[in-house]
């Protein structure tokens, strides 16, 4: 079963993706990251309906996840792994940006043998709110605003056009969910539902079907 990244040798396999929509936007006070909920399997059979697509490492700490269900866990699994021993040794949570150069490392150890998976890993910490984008090959990059998953080009026509530098987690909310609605309107891959999480300097908080119904409505039309 996969979340989205099919691999395909006659093509560029970073492009190569066939599912998921996942999006990450970095506001004055926090971050938000949001995903659809479908898994996909054997192309386009639908796996599952309703898959977490967006895991709490700690609590200043969330990564997104599309591609191979084990390889994204496990690379989870290992993040999760080093903030718990990076919090006991030093007595405080891990910086984002080692957590992003440390997820990479995994990444970028593994190329031979790829973990078929494309990541965010954002949150907030001593230094803001920040989010990162690291591919299956380790390529990390930090961003503003970012998608992944054959959705994300419909995700984007929404993220370029309303997002703006020093917005708030009440106006980057609407435009996170909207963006991923969008891409489960227009892309096969992407689909069922939507799922969106902020971190601020408060911690995790996952956003409730009330919350985000008060956001962008029921645009998906269903009861």
């Amino acid at each position: 079963m996969k979340l989205g990244l099919s691999i395909n040798n006659k093509t560029n396999v970073t492009n190569a993706l066939h599912g998921t929509t996942t999006v990450g936007i970095v506001c004055k006070e926090g971050v938000i990251l949001s995903s659809d909920t479908r898994a996909i399997a054997g192309g386009y059979f639908i796996a599952h309906k309703h898959v977490k697509k967006i895991l709490k490492i700690d609590d200043h700490l969330a990564m997104t996840i599309a591609g191979g269900v084990a390889d994204a866990q496990n690379v989870v699994d290992i993040l999760r792994y080093h903030a718990n021993m990076y919090k006991l040794e030093h007595g405080v949570p891990i910086p984002l940006n080692a957590a992003a150069r440390l997820t990479s490392n995994v990444f970028y150890s593994a190329r031979l043998f790829p973990y078929y998976a494309d990541v965010l890993v954002g949150g907030y910490d001593s230094k803001g709110p920040n989010v990162f984008h690291i591919d299956l090959f380790g390529s990390l990059s930090e961003a503003k605003y970012v998608s992944t998953g054959s959705g994300s080009p419909v995700a984007y026509g929404i993220l370029e056009n309303e997002y703006h530098e020093g917005m708030s987690i009440k106006e980057g909310i609407p435009i996170a969910l909207r963006s991923i609605v969008a891409a489960i309107k227009r892309n096969a891959g992407t689909g069922d539902g939507y799922d969106a999480i902020v971190i601020t300097k408060k911690g995790f908080k996952e956003l409730s079907d009330k919350e985000k119904t008060e956001a962008v409505g029921n645009p998906l039309g269903r009861v």
